[in-house]
């Protein structure tokens, strides 16, 4: 079981993030004590780079990108039924899954169109460089935060099977449900602001919020110093 570390006073909170900056810069000085370390640093795209990127400027490590993509339901963009890790292997939410009208053949139209996407974020955002070993070394794996958690779960596990040392994950927010959820997966988890209740939206933690493109993630990984992240 992984141990949180959160912020008591942002608890239940909503809108304490003036946006994903400000978010990463907080959530970065609780993380001091890997400066100067040889960590891995892991942004799940698009919302987790703009986060990630402050955490890389304030620890001095380089920042590289993990691509794990929701699996939408058929009619929304806005809820998935699990995510996809960088190798095409599903998590599913099989809880969901059975309180939804889903035919086997349109979870596999969904899995393809997933994978389809994953791929062309692969080439786009990391040139197809092949993931690193990480050598037993601490890796912290960032977003903005964790709704369902299906993606960390794809990132988490993809992860696993390239020879971390401890695993960490660092986001601005968290449903309190999904978190405890979390916790056995990894060593820690730090969450500024946990919040309960029944229903749960990242965007709500943070005053400006948007949908971020994958021209503007690449143009975050550009504007850091070239040690702090890795080439294309």
């Amino acid at each position: 079981m992984g141990t949180l570390v959160e912020d008591p006073g942002l608890r239940d909170r909503l809108y304490v993030f003036k946006d994903r900056t400000d978010a990463g810069r907080r959530l970065a000085a609780r993380l001091l004590e890997y400066y100067g370390h040889e960590v891995h640093l892991f942004a799940i795209p698009a919302g987790g780079v703009p986060v990630g990127a402050e955490i890389a400027r304030v620890l001095k490590v380089p920042l590289d990108l993990v691509i794990a993509r929701k699996i939408q339901l058929p009619w929304t963009t806005e809820a998935g039924f699990g995510a996809l890790d960088p190798a095409g292997q599903a998590v599913l939410n099989e809880e969901l899954l059975r309180r939804v009208p889903l035919s086997p053949q349109e979870i596999e139209a969904q899995l393809q169109k997933t994978l389809a996407a994953l791929r062309q974020r692969e080439a786009r955002l990391r040139g197809g460089r092949p993931y690193p070993d990480l050598a037993g070394r601490p890796t912290l794996i960032v977003d903005d935060g964790l709704a369902s958690g299906y993606t960390m779960r794809a990132a988490i596990k993809f992860l696993r099977g390239r020879n971390p040392g401890e695993i960490i994950v660092a986001v601005p927010t968290a449903s309190a449900r999904t978190a405890a959820e979390l916790l056995p997966l990894m060593d820690r988890l730090v969450c500024l602001n946990v919040r309960g209740g029944w229903s749960f939206a990242v965007a709500d933690a943070y005053v400006n919020w948007y949908d971020l493109t994958e021209e503007e993630v690449l143009e975050i990984l550009e504007s850091l110093p070239k040690r702090n992240h890795e080439p294309k």
